[in-house]
């Protein structure tokens, strides 16, 4: 279903009403910029961060095709700035000269469906047919829900990419789109998570975010305070977790460490969670880099968060803490193809109860884990090797031509 016209204006902001004089200062020397650079590929993920789809495909072109005319957009204040640019040039996030580059590029490249200059201004751009650029979606994650907001009719991507057979038969058949634009690639990102090294003793936390206690940082609308948040079934299941004596002393007693990392979209919230446990380390985007901590722990707990693919890709086992699930469902994404009872690649809790007692017999007590969670894992992914950078790049040549 089409996003509401009138709901979308709603949600526009004094910074988006700037945005869109911007853009009309912008399309003359985009127009005459053009002429110099007609193959330019602008990539670009989440405007502070270089660490997801978009940057890994960037690194590979700059390192393997270095005749593609390729430019990163990122904010010069992101900590991986630096990174970024060592590999080749980059433009400042949101700024003039993003809308020129944005405007005469060849292909427009995200991992991020709001991977632009402004997404409420380049949402009507693009989906109501007024900028008619090529755009590829690299994905943040494998999909498993329902997501109408990348719909065809909400989104009109001009590739994009799918990791799995069963993902890509449901994008493929529900989402909208023309005949050959959704294409199995693989996610860039997934080159990365072969050969790994496992630290026996880290254990991940990592719950998804709330639509309806945290509207995205895109949007016009804001959650006000932290002390509204500690009200939520959200914060009381994920801080009783956080300060249990048992697991705490547990993580002591035999050394283990326990990571807390929210999703980007909670971290807004400076505080909310804490402990006072020397095994349990709270870490943020500053702190941290997801893929890492993905790459070196030993166990995952999560509820609905994609990330809990890229763990079962590299073969790991993991929980899905699951205590609001026809809330989530209700408010947040609605079902796809993906059933945790009957395709989760771990135990699904929906009880601290019992969340507690499998993660105490399994990580501190040694008990094997079911083999079907390790044949699910095993048999979902078709495609597991290090050729997504590569297929990816590929595809977007022959969108090309």
């Amino acid at each position: 279903m089409k996003q509401n016209f009138w709901t979308k204006i709603k949600e526009i902001s004094f910074n988006d009403i700037l945005h869109f004089f911007v853009f009309l200062l912008a399309l003359f020397p985009a127009w005459v910029y053009k002429h110099y650079r007609r193959h330019l590929w602008l990539i670009c993920e989440n405007e502070m961060e270089a660490r997801d789809n978009g940057y890994w495909l960037f690194k590979y072109i700059r390192e393997n095709e270095t005749q593609v005319d390729a430019v990163y957009a990122i904010n010069p204040k992101s900590k991986d700035f630096f990174k970024v640019k060592e590999l080749g040039e980059t433009v400042s996030f949101g700024t003039f000269k993003h809308w020129v580059y944005y405007l005469a590029a060849e292909v427009n490249i995200s991992s991020q469906k709001n991977g632009k200059p402004n997404a409420a201004v380049c949402y009507f751009l693009e989906v109501y047919g007024i900028r008619k650029n090529r755009r590829v979606f690299l994905q943040h994650g494998i999909i498993s829900n329902d997501l109408p907001f990348v719909h065809y009719e909400n989104a009109k991507f001009s590739l994009f990419v799918t990791s799995t057979k069963r993902e890509y038969e449901y994008v493929r058949d529900n989402f909208n789109y023309p005949q050959g634009v959704v294409k199995e690639l693989g996610l860039a990102r997934f080159d990365q998570l072969h050969n790994i090294r496992v630290n026996s003793n880290q254990i991940l936390v990592m719950p998804t975010w709330r639509g309806w206690i945290s509207p995205p940082s895109h949007g016009k609308s804001v959650y006000h305070g932290v002390e509204q948040i500690r009200q939520t079934m959200y914060y009381q299941c994920w801080n009783a977790f956080l300060q249990d004596k048992e697991i705490q002393k547990l993580l002591e007693q035999q050394g283990k460490t326990m990571i807390f990392y929210q999703h980007r979209e909670m971290q807004k919230f400076k505080g909310l969670f804490h402990s006072d446990c020397p095994n349990i380390l709270i870490k943020t985007v500053d702190s941290a880099d997801v893929q890492q901590l993905l790459k070196e722990s030993a166990y995952l707990i999560t509820d609905y968060s994609s990330i809990a693919m890229d763990f079962a890709y590299m073969d790991k086992p993991l929980w899905y803490y699951q205590f609001d699930y026809e809330e989530f469902r209700e408010k947040h994404y609605s079902k796809g193809y993906f059933d945790y009872e009957t395709d989760g690649f771990g135990p699904v809790c929906r009880t601290y109860e019992t969340l507690k007692a499998d993660l105490i017999c399994r990580i501190f007590e040694g008990k094997e884990e079911a083999d079907k969670y390790a044949v699910r894992r095993r048999q979902f992914f078709d495609l597991k090797d290090n050729q997504n950078c590569k297929r990816n790049y590929e595809a977007i040549v022959e969108l090309l031509g």
